[in-house]
């Protein structure tokens, strides 16, 4: 098995005739360099990984669809569906967040309501992206009543899907 790293820079000199003893400080070198260049691509890496900033988690034994509220540009939109399986997490918003309060609705997979409550705003039966939230039947969309999270100003937040969701 050839355990020599792939990468040109990584690789030991190609002076092949000597022996490895001699070559070993040549290497030690390489494989410094070689350390070196891939923690600094790791750093690189993890800094620009887009990093989950609200997530529902299913804790429930169903899965359920999901459709998400917020204000957008001053506006209220909503956006929707997310399927959640049970025991599942989904990355709802992937940026830092910059709303105090996200609206959640959840159905089941019968689209009755499961997460149901008091602030009405507006959904469709397909995906959906829908600025406003007035008049939603007049629009030809469906009124639905979304439970308000406060994130308490946090800029990630985890919401947990019981069955004893409000």
């Amino acid at each position: 098995m050839d355990l020599r790293p792939s990468h040109p820079f990584c690789r030991p000199s190609s002076r092949t005739k000597r022996s490895w003893f001699r070559l070993l400080p040549d290497f030690r070198g390489r494989l410094a360099s070689c350390a070196l260049f891939g923690a600094a691509l790791l750093v690189v890496l993890s800094t620009n990984r887009a990093h989950a900033e609200f997530t529902v988690c299913n804790q429930t034994l169903d899965v359920v669809n999901l459709a998400v509220g917020q204000k957008v540009d001053n506006a209220d939109q909503t956006d929707g569906w997310w399927t959640i399986g049970a025991n599942q997490c989904v990355n709802v918003i992937r940026e830092e967040l910059a709303n105090r309060y996200i609206y959640l609705y959840a159905t089941d997979v019968f689209g009755h309501a499961i997460l149901n409550g008091s602030t009405e705003m507006c959904v469709d039966r397909r995906r959906f992206s829908i600025r406003g939230i007035e008049e939603c039947w007049q629009r030809g969309h469906i009124a639905a009543r979304f439970v308000e999270v406060d994130t308490l100003e946090q800029v990630r937040w985890t919401y947990f899907l019981t069955g004893n969701s409000p």
